[in-house]
Parts: structure tokens; C-alpha cells; sequence
């Protein structure tokens, strides 16, 4: 008889209990379904091409006095002098009190990386900007 136990032990198959993983999988769902309202997205709203195509693209230049250049190597200047990102805010501060009315430009190469871009356009939010012409420089 104790050989025939010890022989049907040896041939049941291990079986996983999946109840724990569940119920994980269950608790990130839930957790995602309660944050996702709070994130905070930001939208871009994209100009009305109203079907037309203009074939080229469209020369601009500088119209505004406030001017950011964003280089290549994601180096930013600011009214034709080297910046670091840290004092940009400060910079936009002062340019918005001399200049209340004037949306500031910004040049940004394509090459750029867009976290910098998103540094720019956040230092231009906290100096009180509501709008940024942003100029692709090829």
C-alpha cells in the first residue's frame, strides 16, 4: 500500500494558484482607473489649414523682440546671448513687463531634442505667456 501511495504522488501534475496574480492585476487596474482623471495632459491647439497646401514652406522672420533660438546641441540663446534654462524664466519675466503685449518666438532646430523644447515653452508659461510662435528651423 505505501508503494502504491509514493507512485501516485510521483505522477500528479504541480498546479499554480493564479488567485494572487489576479487579484494584483486587479488592484493596478484599479489604481489606473483612479489616477488617470488626475494627470494632467497638455494640449496643443494645431492652426485651421482650411485643405490647403502651399507646397513650400513659408520664410519667416524675426517680428517679435523677444526671440528664443534653440541649437542643435539644445544649447538656448536669448536675445543673441548663450542662456542656461535655469535663468530663462527670469529672462521671460522681465522681457513680459517690457514688452506685456508680445508673444515671444521660438526658433527650435529640428535636430533639437523636444525635451528642450518642453523646458522653453514651460519657463515661457511661468513668466506669464499665454502664447509661443514656435519657428522649425530645418
Amino acid at each position: 500500500m505505501g508503494k502504491r501511495y509514493l507512485n501516485k504522488r510521483l505522477t500528479e501534475e504541480p498546479t499554480v494558484n493564479l488567485t494572487p496574480l489576479i487579484d494584483v492585476v486587479f488592484v493596478i487596474l484599479i489604481m489606473f482607473i483612479v489616477i488617470a482623471p488626475l494627470l494632467e495632459l497638455d494640449r496643443i491647439q494645431l492652426a485651421d489649414s482650411k485643405g490647403q497646401y502651399l507646397g513650400n514652406s513659408i520664410s519667416v522672420q524675426e517680428s517679435s523682440p523677444i526671440a528664443i533660438h534653440v541649437s542643435q546641441d539644445n544649447s538656448i540663446w536669448f536675445s543673441g546671448k548663450l542662456v542656461a534654462i535655469a535663468d530663462l524664466p527670469e529672462l521671460l519675466k522681465r522681457s513680459k513687463k517690457n514688452f506685456p503685449n508680445i508673444r515671444p518666438q521660438l526658433f527650435h532646430d529640428r535636430k533639437a531634442q523636444f525635451g528642450t523644447y518642453q523646458s522653453v515653452k514651460n519657463a515661457a508659461e511661468e513668466a506669464g505667456f499665454d502664447q509661443l510662435d514656435i519657428i522649425l528651423k530645418p
